[in-house]
């Protein structure tokens, strides 16, 4: 007879994290006036720079994705290309994800952006706002991380007034 595995309680908590995990918990953490709040904070954001910024809130994985171990990143990676944020003109396109039940925020950025700030810059974005949910601030986590965000776009891909078309919706979504 085999041996459980070690980190069978964990998994097995997680699976029921997420099992019981639902869009009420998303709307408890983030009213509609909060996520019409991030959304403008999107909006005022891109028309500082050249970049392309979506937030999408999940609150758990569906339980075949469980079962397969899929991480938060791996979702992450696939609301990525759903969402179509790689297809900007620049390839400037910034998602931040956050999955409730792991209680955790990924960033995945397009090449363009990525190349200059790196995946410790994301990281360090990442964990300010993970230290802000941990205190009950939802949606002050997600607007101090647009701000974040902002300043690096800003910074690596100023906005050109004359040609700056808003190429992904600004709203919030919510898997």
């Amino acid at each position: 007879m085999a041996a459980a595995p070690r980190d069978g309680g964990r998994v097995g908590m997680r699976i029921l994290r997420h099992l019981f995990s639902g869009p009420w918990q998303v709307h408890r953490r983030f009213q509609k006036a909060a996520m019409r709040r991030i959304g403008e904070a999107i909006t005022q954001s891109e028309h500082s720079h050249a970049g392309e910024l979506r937030f999408a809130v999940e609150a758990g994985l569906h339980w075949q994705n469980l079962l397969y171990g899929m991480t938060a990143r791996q979702r992450a990676v696939e609301v990525f290309s759903h969402l179509k944020i790689w297809d900007t003109e620049q390839n400037s396109g910034v998602l931040i994800y956050l999955l409730l039940a792991d209680h955790d925020v990924e960033i995945v950025a397009d090449r363009g952006i990525h190349a200059k700030v790196g995946m410790q810059g994301w990281q360090e974005i990442c964990h300010m706002m993970e230290n802000r949910f941990r205190a009950g601030e939802f949606e002050r986590g997600v607007l101090e991380g647009v701000d974040s965000i902002t300043m690096l776009l800003q910074q690596h891909f100023p906005s050109d007034k004359n040609t700056n078309p808003n190429e992904l919706p600004d709203t919030p979504v919510v898997l």
